[in-house]
């Protein structure tokens, strides 16, 4: 029994990237003789165990075969027979098949180390096409390191979107990989890449008509300024520019938690107003923030007035978003002693809190 570092632990050890996870493969072995040997199965598909100490993963050395469209129509075999070169004929690009045994020496019968210096994303073999996945790690790949994509590599993703690979991708798998490339440091480039190879137009349909007019730039101006926020703000940045309807669609489409269609959505209704705030009125200012809900979720002004900061920035305009006059405006508003005004108007209560709210801020705005 032999067993290798595998994948992207060994990936990341070449760059001098941080180690957070190590996956482990070993030939020659049984699945009998893992357990006895005190490994935990738990691969539903194909045999997978946990260490008894560390809890990583340790798989057998398996080769696999393309049964169904999609990315779970596959058949694995897995057996002491097959040999590291040959699982490793199987992994999606160069750079993710190169192994390092116990004693260091790597294992790269396909240049793995090759294209990191080169920083080329390139395919391992023909086998590639047969997991549409891999589209969206390609593009999440070239998001994470910058790297180009080969030429051949592209015009195979290429082949595969034309075919209708890409159509059998699930909502919750999309999801996965966006979400994942849209927190790297250059998620333009997923864009680019899905554009490239034609696949934007299938699992986001929304986006590569709105990056249509200008090639994504705008929208990749605005996922590098939002380069410093979360997940929702980013992911909102893309969607800029698509009406609710649209956006609705898509979070449909993509099946997005909760407070990124929250936010999304928010920012199609109100991003025009945010961004104008500084020339609203009082009333204005008071409508603005009823109906952000910004008086019971403060959390989700701030994340609007991020997004649009980044809007802002990435349109190459002067202005700010005027945080200080909208936060001034819901803290002159949380001022005002709600309870009382129910008790002098329990036939009118919403407007009179309303009134006094909005007379409130004005104060506050003359005092500036």
């Amino acid at each position: 029994m032999r067993i290798y570092a595998v994948g992207g632990s060994v990936r990341d050890e070449l760059l001098g990237r941080p180690v957070a996870d190590r996956d482990w493969v070993v030939v020659g072995a049984t699945p009998e003789e893992m357990v006895r040997r005190g490994f935990r199965p738990v691969g539903a598909d194909f045999p997978v165990f946990l260490h008894p100490e560390t809890h990583e993963e340790y798989a057998l050395a398996r080769t696999e075969r393309k049964t169904a469209p999609g990315y779970k129509g596959f058949a694995f075999h897995a057996s002491p027979e097959v040999t590291l070169e040959e699982d490793l004929r199987r992994r999606d690009l160069t750079i993710n098949a190169i192994a390092r045994a116990e004693d260091g020496t790597l294992v790269d019968p396909h240049d793995g180390a090759g294209d990191l210096r080169r920083g080329i994303l390139r395919h391992v073999s023909e086998a590639f096409a047969e997991d549409p996945v891999r589209i969206l790690r390609v593009a999440r790949f070239a998001a994470r390191f910058g790297f180009a994509v080969a030429p051949a590599t592209l015009d195979l993703m290429r082949g595969m979107v034309e075919a209708g690979e890409a159509d059998h991708l699930v909502p919750e798998r999309v999801w996965q990989e966006l979400a994942r490339g849209l927190q790297e440091p250059r998620p333009e480039r997923m864009l680019a890449v899905l554009r490239d190879c034609g696949a934007l137009g299938r699992v986001l349909p929304e986006i590569d008509g709105l990056t249509a007019a200008d090639g994504g730039a705008l929208a990749a101006a605005r996922l590098a300024a939002a380069a410093a926020h979360g997940l929702p703000v980013r992911f909102a940045c893309l969607t800029l520019g698509l009406p609710p309807e649209a956006v609705a669609t898509l979070c449909e489409r993509v099946n997005a938690p909760g407070e990124c269609r929250d936010l999304a959505a928010l920012a199609a209704r109100e991003r025009a107003a945010v961004e104008g705030a500084g020339s609203l009125g009082p009333e204005a200012l008071l409508q603005l923030l009823e109906r952000t809900d910004a008086f019971r979720r403060p959390e989700r002004l701030e994340r609007l007035m991020d997004l649009c900061e980044c809007d802002l920035k990435a349109r190459g305009l002067a202005r700010t978003v005027p945080r200080d006059r909208l936060r001034g405006a819901r803290e002159a508003a949380l001022g005002v002693d709600a309870a009382a005004i129910a008790r002098d108007n329990p036939q009118s209560v919403p407007a009179a809190i309303h009134a006094a709210r909005a007379a409130r801020i004005a104060e506050v705005l003359q005092e500036e």
